[in-house]
């Protein structure tokens, strides 16, 4: 599990795939962003776990960004 997690190109690929689909009007995880940005009025329960959804392959992206950064300066 630590190995799929660590994955550049699965997390990358899962930001491309479920992290944006579907993709056309906009992209479903911006249009939940906006929602929530605008006071999440009438947000149900399914609204925020889909939200948790889309989102979650983007906070792995940044996991990883965040552990290479961290690992670049802790290495000078």
């Amino acid at each position: 599990m630590k190995k799929l997690l660590n994955n550049w190109w699965l997390v990358i690929g899962l930001c491309l795939t479920l992290g944006l689909a579907p993709f056309t009007p906009e992209p479903h995880l911006w249009g939940k962003l906006k929602w929530v940005a605008g006071g999440a009025k009438g947000m149900q329960l399914i609204d925020y776990w889909d939200l948790v959804m889309h989102g979650a392959p983007w906070v792995l992206l940044g996991r990883l960004v965040g552990v290479r950064i961290l690992t670049m300066i802790s290495k000078k």
